[in-house]
C-alpha cells in the first residue's frame, strides 16, 4: 500500500540530508540543542553556531554550569534570544531533576522551558525512536498542500486538523529506523523541495497524490497569514565614548534582548545632552549623528537613530548592569544583532575610531 510515509522514506534514502552535524548520533542533548536552534532559523545559518556551541558546552552538565552571559554571547547574532535563556534554564532542570539524563517521552520533554509539542516530538523521535508526530512550519506547509487544507496554519481550528493528519500519516513500523527516516524526510522535503516561494514540484515524491498540485493550487496553499501593517517604534541609541571605550548596559532578563548588553536607549526626540547630564551627570564634548538603522521584529519595526557622543573624563558610577568596554571586546559579548551591526559599521577599524576622538 502506498502511503505518504512510504513515499517519503523511499525519497529520503536517495535524496534526503544525511550529513548534518547533529545526525551523527542519538545523543538527546545534541539533538535538543539543534532543534532549539532550528526554530525559525535555517539550517545553513544554524550549523556554525551549533559547532561553536557544542565545542563550548559539549554536555548538558557543562551548559547547566555555565553563566547565562556566556550562553548569550555564543548565541549573539542568531536571534530569538528567549531560546538561549530557555535552553540554559532547561539544562539546569535536566541536571538537577534528572541527573543530566533527558526524559525519554514527549510529554515529559514538553514540560521543559522552550520545548513545545513538535520540538519535544522531534527529540523523542531522533533520540529514542519514539513514534511521535512533528508539525513545524515546513511540515505544516507540506501537509496543507498534500491534503488540500485551507486556512492559515496557525489558526487553532486549522492547526487541529493538521495535527490529526500528522498523527494519521505516521508510519506503523517504527522499530527499524522508519520513524526517524520519515520524520527527517518531512523536514527535508519542506526545506528543500516544498518551499514557500518556489517549490520544485516536478521532483517531489508526493506530486502525484498532492491535492494542491492536482488542483493547481500550490501558490494558494498554505493560506497566507492575514496581512496587517506593522507598527513602527523609533528610538535613539547612544554611543557614549570615553578614552576609546564604550558604555554598555545589560538589558532586563525579560522582554526584548533580555540579558544582553546593549547601548543606552532613549526615546526619539529627547534632548541627548540634557539626558546625559540628568541621568549620569556628564558633559558631552562632541556629538555625531550616525546613519539610521532599521530593524524588523516579528510584531513591529524598529528605527534606530544612533548618536555618538564623546564625553569628558568625569567618572560615572557603574552598577553590575553597566560597563565601559572597547568596541572590539564588546563584539565578543552577548549583544543584539542591531548593536553588532552598528558597532561593526562604526568601528570597523582603528582609523574609524580615531575620527571621533
Amino acid at each position: 500500500m502506498i502511503t505518504i510515509a512510504s513515499l517519503l522514506i523511499d525519497w529520503h534514502r536517495k535524496y534526503g540530508r544525511h550529513d548534518l552535524p547533529w545526525q551523527k548520533n542519538r545523543d538527546p542533548y545534541a539533538i535538543w540543542v539543534s532543534e532549539i536552534m532550528l526554530q525559525q532559523t535555517q539550517v545553513n545559518t544554524v550549523i556554525p553556531y551549533y559547532h561553536r556551541f557544542m565545542q563550548a558546552f559539549p554536555t548538558v552538565a557543562s551548559l547547566a554550569d555555565a553563566p547565562l552571559e556566556a550562553v548569550l554571547a555564543l548565541w549573539s547574532g542568531l536571534g530569538y534570544y528567549s531560546r538561549a535563556r530557555n535552553l540554559h534554564a532547561s539544562a539546569r532542570i535536566v541536571a538537577s531533576n534528572y541527573q543530566c539524563r533527558f526524559p525519554v517521552d514527549r510529554c515529559s520533554l514538553e514540560q521543559l522551558p522552550g520545548i513545545g509539542r513538535s520540538t519535544a516530538a522531534a527529540i523523542a523521535v531522533f533520540s529514542f525512536g519514539q513514534r511521535e508526530a512533528i508539525l513545524d512550519g515546513n511540515v505544516k506547509r507540506v501537509f496543507a498542500r498534500y491534503f488540500g487544507i485551507d486556512g492559515f496554519p496557525s489558526e487553532s481550528k486549522v492547526q487541529k486538523i493538521l495535527w490529526e493528519k500528522a498523527e494519521e500519516a505516521l508510519p506503523h513500523d517504527y522499530q527499524n529506523g522508519q520513524i526517524e527516516a520519515y520524520t527527517q524526510a518531512l523536514m527535508d522535503l519542506g526545506a528543500t523541495v516544498c518551499s514557500r516561494g518556489a517549490p520544485t514540484c516536478e521532483v517531489c515524491p508526493l506530486n502525484r497524490y498532492c491535492i494542491a498540485a492536482i488542483e493547481r493550487r500550490i501558490d494558494q496553499l498554505p493560506t497566507p497569514k492575514p496581512r496587517k501593517s506593522l507598527p513602527q517604534k523609533e528610538v535613539i541609541f547612544l554611543f557614549l565614548l570615553r578614552d576609546r571605550k564604550l558604555f554598555l548596559q545589560k538589558r532586563p532578563t525579560s522582554g526584548i534582548w533580555g540579558g544582553l548588553w546593549c547601548l543606552p536607549e532613549i526615546s526619539a526626540g529627547v534632548d541627548v545632552s540634557a539626558y546625559c547630564s540628568d541621568q549620569w551627570h556628564i558633559q558631552v564634548k562632541t556629538l555625531h549623528e550616525l546613519p539610521i538603522l532599521n530593524h524588523q521584529f516579528t510584531h513591529f519595526k524598529l528605527r534606530i537613530y544612533p548618536k555618538l557622543l564623546t564625553i569628558r573624563s568625569e567618572k560615572m558610577a557603574l552598577s553590575d548592569d553597566s560597563i565601559w568596554i572597547y568596541p572590539s571586546e564588546a563584539l565578543e559579548r552577548g549583544i543584539p544583532t542591531p548593536v553588532r551591526k552598528l558597532l561593526q559599521r562604526t568601528f570597523s577599524s582603528s582609523n574609524n575610531l580615531a575620527i571621533f576622538i
